[in-house]
Order: structure tokens, then C-alpha cells, then sequence
């Protein structure tokens, strides 16, 4: 990478070490890098500390950090990490330096640049969220070719409540999106209710995970750093 590359700058909320909370990857100790900034505001976001500025990083710094570090599973997050130019080369510097990468974006951003080793987690917005127009629908196009290549996406819908169920199961089917990716429902808590929800996904047999928040169970109290 040139040093023009390595040196590109990135604002960034925190970063830490936790155990992963959401995904498939549940339950894996995983690095955390997560960026500030973002284009969309959730009703129910649950990180929006991240909205504000934060500290200045250039690439070099964070995949230094990362490297440093034994644990082989890192996160980019935020806010929306593809709202920053700095996030593409480091996606190539933590492959190249032998790290697995999850990448989570809220879904509004093209995943035309996203290196296809990189495990995206991608947000498509229910309408509980107010953010319902927000997903880019070219990202269907690069799921389906990104597949075809191997890669292993996911696919995250926050549900609100059963209306958005309804809307995400519609989605899912019309797209068949669980032929390209991994499906997860995620609750919005409080909202609805885990129980109501897998009843739900039982009585429609939904093709899709549920998911809980694993962090939040864990350390009910933190809000950051976990």
C-alpha cells in the first residue's frame, strides 16, 4: 500500500476488545474499530454517540493497533464506516496483515469497493426505523454477485414491531435474499418482545436467524466499549 494510502485519515469513536455480540460470529472475542460519523438516524440506534466527531487516526495507526493484538477477528463498525474513504484501504491492510474482517454498514452505502474477503453485515431498513428508503438497491446486485464468488454476507433487519416483521419477511422473500446471505431478525429492545418474535418466525417459518443482542446480555449496563 503506498504511503499516501497508509497515511489517509479516519475519524474514529473507540475501538476495544469484546466479545461479538451480533452476527453469526456471535460469541467470538473479536477487535472492535468503530467510526464515527453517520448518514442515517434510526429511531432506535443504539450507538448514537457515534454521531459526533472523533478522534483523528490515519490507517497506519489502526492497523497497527489491530496487529498488535492476538485475537484474529476484527469489526469495522460505526456510524456508517463506508462514509469514509480511509475505511477501504483498511479493510485491505487488516486482510493483508492476516486478520478476518466483518464489516457492518447500514446498507445506504454501494458495496462495489468492498474487498470480497471482507464479511459484510449489512442493514436493510424497516420502517420503524424512519429510515425506510434509505437502502441502496444496488447492494442486491452485489450480494448476489459477491456470492457467487464465495463470499459469506449477512443480512440484518431491526425490527420494531410486527409491522416491520411482516415488511422484512416480504422483503427477504420477494429478493430471496436467503440465497444470497445469511438473514438475521433482530428485536429492537424494548419493542418487541424476543419470545413474540420467535413465535413469529416459527408460525411464518422465516427463513432467518433470530438474533439477540449477545453484549447486551452480558453487560446489561454498558453502552460503550462492549
Amino acid at each position: 500500500m503506498s504511503d499516501k494510502l497508509s497515511n489517509s485519515s479516519l475519524s474514529v469513536c473507540e475501538r476495544f476488545y469484546s466479545i461479538q455480540g451480533e452476527s453469526t460470529w456471535a460469541g467470538l472475542p473479536c477487535l472492535f474499530i468503530r467510526l464515527a460519523g453517520c448518514n442515517l438516524r434510526c429511531r432506535w440506534c443504539d450507538s448514537t454517540y457515534s454521531f459526533e466527531k472523533g478522534e483523528t487516526c490515519c490507517v497506519a495507526e489502526l492497523v497497527s493497533w489491530a496487529l498488535s493484538q492476538p485475537c484474529p477477528l476484527v469489526e469495522l463498525t460505526g456510524g456508517e464506516p463506508l462514509a469514509q474513504a480511509g475505511a477501504y484501504p483498511l479493510m485491505d491492510q487488516l486482510l493483508a496483515g492476516g486478520k478476518t474482517v466483518l464489516l457492518e454498514t447500514n446498507g445506504s452505502v454501494d458495496l462495489i469497493r468492498v474487498p470480497l474477503a471482507v464479511c459484510a453485515i449489512v442493514d436493510v431498513k424497516c420502517p420503524g426505523s424512519g429510515m425506510l428508503d434509505s437502502f441502496c438497491r444496488d447492494n442486491l446486485e452485489r450480494l448476489a454477485s459477491r456470492r457467487a464468488l464465495g463470499c459469506r454476507d449477512e443480512v440484518k433487519f431491526v425490527l420494531a414491531d410486527e409491522a416491520d416483521f411482516f415488511w422484512a419477511l416480504d422483503f427477504v422473500r420477494k429478493h430471496r435474499l436467503h440465497e444470497l446471505a445469511s438473514v438475521l431478525f433482530s428485536p429492537v429492545r424494548p419493542g418487541l418482545d424476543p419470545e413474540r418474535l420467535a413465535a413469529l418466525m416459527l408460525a411464518q417459518n422465516a427463513p432467518a436467524r433470530l438474533q439477540l443482542q449477545l453484549h447486551t446480555l452480558v453487560w446489561p449496563e454498558k453502552r460503550r466499549g462492549v
